[in-house]
């Protein structure tokens, strides 16, 4: 049951590389555009899937959508381009914030369409067909960037070359651990919830909404705070809040200690992220965007595939507590990664 969801986010991984590549030689109106119909046509796929019974042909479906929705992922990025350098973190983080908007809308929209159909869940991915094909009238007006000169493409720099980059080290590194514990924790929480201490779906269901609140919320004010206190800084308190959530998800498995735990989990994945990302944009030339902005999304959603894909195994195979345990390691390569670089941001 897990399956088609998790293709999602590999599709995801893979596509970052291929979208980047597509926006660099293509612009990205026509990347966005693209990504705004075959998400469109996919989810009649899924319907149609669901309606005759295949699973096959919905995992196809899933996987595909998420090849699309890698390009969506570049919509941070294109925020950042269209902004000055000391207002990146802001445009990032507005983008950001909207995820309490779809997360919403989203949850809203499924229920009201799941039953319009005689086949439950038709009616939602048709809805789904319908709303993401908006994008596309809204690109129609969107003004690609000049292109590159010759002399700058000729100053491009290989992936190796660009990870010899401390700053793109740490962006990458900051954004792919807050996902990978984020998504590892969040997606165990549920299951470890419901199935071995016996909440109802509904209050597990209210403790995953207020993890979304404290994923996006603080989006209002990361980017300020990264302009006051700077890079680095904000990625120690993540790190730090991350921290307290193990501490918290450790010693006390009640309802509020699930849900608090999760809230923070929210707010210290957003920290990582929204800093990474930030980092990211100012610390590479602009010929090398494209690849840069590909690597990164590769190495971030990768670890949130693995993160989503391993919790279920790791949690029945060992225990709740070894689980946040696992996560550790992750947080102090980060830490240490932090304190021995030299050049403060």
């Amino acid at each position: 049951a897990t399956l088609p969801t998790a293709l999602m986010i590999v599709g995801t991984a893979i596509g970052s590389l291929i979208a980047s590549k597509i926006m660099k030689v293509k612009g990205r109106r026509f990347g966005f555009s693209l990504a705004s119909i075959i998400n469109s046509i996919f989810s009649l796929v899924c319907a149609y899937a669901i309606f005759i019974d295949n699973f096959a042909i919905f995992c196809l479906a899933n996987l595909t959508i998420g090849l699309s929705v890698s390009f969506a992922q570049q919509y941070r990025f294109a925020a950042s381009e269209s902004v000055t350098t000391s207002n990146i973190p802001k445009a990032i983080s507005l983008v950001l914030l909207l995820g309490i908007v779809a997360s919403l809308l989203g949850a809203n929209i499924v229920s009201l369409t799941k039953d319009i159909h005689t086949t439950t869940y038709v009616g939602s991915y048709i809805a789904m067909s319908l709303l993401t094909i908006i994008p596309f009238f809204f690109f129609v007006f969107y003004q690609n960037e000049k292109k590159t000169n010759k002399v700058n493409i000729k100053s491009q720099k290989s992936i190796i070359q660009l990870l010899s980059n401390k700053d793109i080290q740490l962006s990458i590194l900051s954004a792919g651990i807050g996902y990978t514990t984020m998504s590892t924790l969040m997606t165990a929480t549920p299951i470890h919830m419901n199935m071995i201490h016996g909440f109802t779906i509904f209050s597990t269901g209210i403790v995953l909404q207020l993890h979304v609140v404290g994923m996006f919320l603080p989006s209002l004010i990361t980017g300020d705070l990264i302009k006051t206190f700077g890079h680095k800084k904000i990625i120690y308190t993540g790190i730090f809040i991350l921290f307290i959530t193990i501490f918290i998800h450790f010693n006390y498995e009640t309802y509020y200690g699930f849900m608090i735990g999760l809230i923070l989990l929210g707010i210290g994945w957003n920290f990582l992220f929204v800093t990474g990302t930030s980092l990211l944009v100012i610390s590479y030339n602009k010929e090398d965007k494209f690849l840069a902005q590909g690597l990164n999304d590769f190495v971030v959603f990768s670890s949130q595939s693995i993160g989503a894909l391993s919790a279920g195994i790791l949690l029945f195979s060992t225990s709740w507590k070894t689980l946040n345990l696992i996560c550790l390691p992750l947080l102090m390569l980060l830490l240490i990664f932090l304190i021995l670089k030299k050049n403060n941001k």
